[in-house]
């Protein structure tokens, strides 16, 4: 049996790279196909792998503005030739789904979520307010079409496996089809409580500086209250955020490992301010020991045990917020029912999980053909 992986493009690790790192652990020799792949992105289990890029990979100013070649992200995915593989895996947050496998192969796609920019998140990526005159009239076209090529290239997928119950309602409204919920891997074994019990006085955010993320919600809330807010991460948002974020508010990229671990375990408490498809650092949070505040739709509801692990706030508002985080310092939280809740996402259940589903469905497959 030949197998290959398919995920949408290695820029950097977020979740869906730690789901691709453990599909590689179980399929060692297979390739991954991506759109475009920035050197060095990766762990190096990743970038010993044999990797192919679509045209994508030459094109200018790729690295910087790989965002701008949305248009061409279906059209790249279908050129790629995998006629010579049986079974095809895709890890799908954009395109990657849309790969074009051969009859006889059989397709699973691990959806992270449907295109948001064209279904969900829409509005918070390209409300009139964020676009000038010229992108209000090219942009609405072309995300029509992205609607229309996502929903008829998910006939191209033979099984859907959701990341949460959250994006498995999304594939059903969008591509009307059903999907298995496999939760995301999260490394609770690296991520875990310090040996003490100290806690240092910030709030946490680790998180894409993208739109749909809120950020700007919990800048609001941390420059009213005073309090420190610690965030970790990078992305179009960035500049945009740090002219938000008042005197008490850090922002950090291209921490390690080991240094986000120490962050996780020493922070007061971990903040989610949008909602999440299913939401990977909320998980590494608790796995350390640190209760959360989130937004309670979306992933988090499905991590998040209310008042045991952490507060749901109920609105997209600051207030909401403030609300949660007032009730937050009130309560007393147990780090060990905190890490007890992390420890249901582990690599090993995710590992054990999809390799039952990939022998059912293969072995189901063959006595079709």
């Amino acid at each position: 049996m030949k197998v290959a992986l398919v995920h949408d493009w290695l820029t950097g690790r977020r979740g869906g790279e730690k789901v691709l790192e453990v599909l590689a652990e179980i399929f060692p020799q297979a390739p991954i196909f991506t759109l475009f792949h920035f050197p060095q992105s990766q762990l190096p289990e990743i970038e010993k792998r044999e990797i192919h890029t679509s045209f994508l990979q030459r094109a200018p100013f790729i690295r910087r503005f790989y965002r701008y070649y949305l248009p061409l992200f279906p059209l790249s995915i279908e050129l790629f030739d995998l006629q010579a593989y049986d079974l095809v895996i895709s890890s799908s947050h954009c395109v990657a789904k849309g790969i074009i496998a051969r009859p006889e192969a059989l397709h699973v796609a691990y959806i992270h979520s449907p295109m948001r920019y064209a279904w969900n998140q829409y509005h918070a990526y390209f409300s009139p307010r964020r676009l000038s005159l010229l992108k209000r009239l090219l942009i609405p076209p072309q995300i029509h079409y992205l609607r229309l090529w996502d929903v008829a290239s998910s006939a191209r997928v033979d099984y859907f496996v959701a990341n949460s119950l959250n994006v498995a309602r999304r594939i059903e409204r969008y591509y009307h089809r059903q999907a298995e919920v496999i939760y995301p891997p999260a490394d609770t074994e690296f991520f875990s409580p310090p040996a003490d019990n100290s806690k240092e006085d910030y709030f946490l955010i680790v998180s894409a500086l993208v739109p749909y993320k809120r950020i700007d919600l919990a800048i609001e809330a941390f420059n009213r209250l005073g309090w420190s807010l610690v965030i970790i991460g990078q992305g179009p948002e960035e500049k945009k955020l740090k002219r938000l974020a008042g005197p008490s508010i850090r922002f950090l990229k291209n921490v390690s490992d080991e240094e986000l671990r120490r962050y996780y375990q020493r922070a007061r408490g971990f903040i989610l301010p949008g909602e999440e498809d299913f939401g990977l650092a909320t998980v590494e949070a608790q796995a350390c020991g640190t209760p959360v505040v989130a937004y309670g739709r979306g992933g988090s509801a499905e991590i998040v045990l209310p008042e045991v692990t952490g507060i749901l706030f109920e609105e997209l508002t600051v207030e909401s917020l403030l609300e949660a985080l007032d009730k937050f310092t009130r309560l007393p939280f147990n780090k060990a029912a905190i890490r007890q809740q992390a420890e249901k996402f582990s690599r090993h259940i995710f590992r054990n999980k999809m390799i039952d589903l990939i022998n059912r469905l293969w072995s189901n497959h063959r006595g079709k053909f």
